[in-house]
């Protein structure tokens, strides 16, 4: 299934999904060092996103987030891509530093077609996202 969305961060990536249905912060919901989600209301806590397709609603928080997702980056503990509903900017624009492929605005829900454990293509060059079996 190809689904066609708003290309925020270019690049590509594949690999397995890791899905939250909550609002995240890189600031504070997930350690740095291991890529581990630490935030107790979270609905993934004690999951990694590190190297999957972190796929959630949006972001929330703040905006030293954007930089904490670059020093992930640069330690290896950043997800592969990032898939939103709506991307707020502060997840945007540490995309783009870290050079992560991140969509958003997809033509169906993507909380309504992956669940943890898929399999996805994301090519936010030609700007699909693709769930493979």
């Amino acid at each position: 299934m190809r689904i066609r969305g708003r290309v925020i961060s270019k690049g590509y990536a594949e690999g397995e999904v890791i899905v939250s249905r909550r609002k995240f912060s890189f600031l504070g919901d997930v350690d740095v060092e291991s890529g581990v989600v630490v935030a107790e209301d979270s609905d993934i806590s004690g999951e990694r996103i590190a190297n999957k397709i972190f796929i959630f609603p949006h972001g929330r928080g703040s905006t030293v987030g954007t930089y904490v997702l670059l020093r992930m980056k640069k330690k290896g503990t950043a997800p592969k891509a990032i898939i939103n509903i709506e991307t707020e900017p502060i997840i945007a624009v540490g995309a783009i530093i870290a050079e992560i492929p991140l969509m958003d605005k997809l033509e169906i829900n993507p909380l309504e077609v992956f669940e943890s454990g898929d399999f996805a293509v994301v090519n936010a060059y030609e700007g699909y996202v693709e769930k493979r079996d």
